[in-house]
């Protein structure tokens, strides 16, 4: 089971990336990405953090444990949301939103998602 989502996820993330020609940014962000995947299954199944609506990762209690993979993780998720706002000539802000709709509909029983007034809730 855990094979199976580790795979789903990283597909997600191989979709996001791949709404742009990898050959426009290269495959850094991807590879990056997919390398801090377990951690951020291990983070979220544990509940300290969760997805924004704006398709970030956030804390969701007081403990901030891996704030810096945290902080990677979202700077990449970043500069991913606008490489592909500029290919599609839309807003970085409006393909953060789409992809965090995605991410709900993929999130596991007990994850922590944010709605789309900001209140959070688990799955």
């Amino acid at each position: 089971m855990r094979r199976t989502r580790t795979w789903c996820l990283a597909a997600g993330i191989a979709a996001l990336v791949g709404l742009v020609a990898v050959s426009a940014f290269g495959d850094e962000i991807q590879d990056r990405m997919i390398s801090r995947l377990p951690k951020i299954i291990e983070l979220k199944a544990a509940g300290i953090i969760g997805e924004t609506n704006q398709g970030f990762l956030a804390f969701v209690g007081g403990q901030q444990k891996e704030k810096a993979l945290v902080d990677a993780e979202n700077q990449d998720r970043l500069a991913a949301y606008q490489r592909i706002a500029r290919a599609k000539g839309t807003t970085a802000q409006l393909v953060g939103q789409r992809r965090a709709l995605q991410i709900a509909d993929m999130a596991k029983p007990g994850e922590w998602l944010q709605n789309k007034s900001g209140k959070w809730y688990r799955k």
